[in-house]
C-alpha cells in the first residue's frame, strides 16, 4: 500500500468515527491502481486516488455524481479489494 494511502488512513483515524465506518478499496481503473474512499454521507463526495494524487470524486456531493472527472468509474473500475476499514466504534 502506498505511503500516501497510509497517510489517508492516519487522517481518518483522527476524525470522528463515520457511520457507516470509513473504508478504502483498491480497484483497477484504466490501467492503473486506484484507491477509492467512499463518501461518508449525502453531500460529501467520494475520493479516488491514483499515484498519490486525487484522480476524481466518482460519486457523492450535491448532485450525487461526484465532480464529473471520471463518470465511468462505477462501470469501468474492476477487481475491488477492501484494503482498510475503520474498526473503531462510537
Amino acid at each position: 500500500m502506498p505511503d500516501c494511502i497510509r497517510q489517508v488512513i492516519d487522517t481518518l483515524k483522527k476524525e470522528v468515527v463515520w457511520n457507516p465506518p470509513a473504508k478504502i478499496y483498491r480497484y483497477d481503473y484504466k490501467g492503473q491502481e486506484v484507491y477509492y474512499v467512499p463518501a461518508r454521507c449525502c453531500d460529501i463526495p467520494s475520493v479516488a486516488i491514483a499515484n498519490c494524487d486525487t484522480l476524481c470524486a466518482p460519486d457523492g456531493g450535491f448532485t450525487g455524481k461526484g465532480d464529473g472527472r471520471c463518470p465511468d468509474f462505477a462501470k469501468d473500475a474492476k477487481n475491488p479489494v477492501l484494503v482498510w476499514q475503520d474498526e473503531r466504534t462510537k
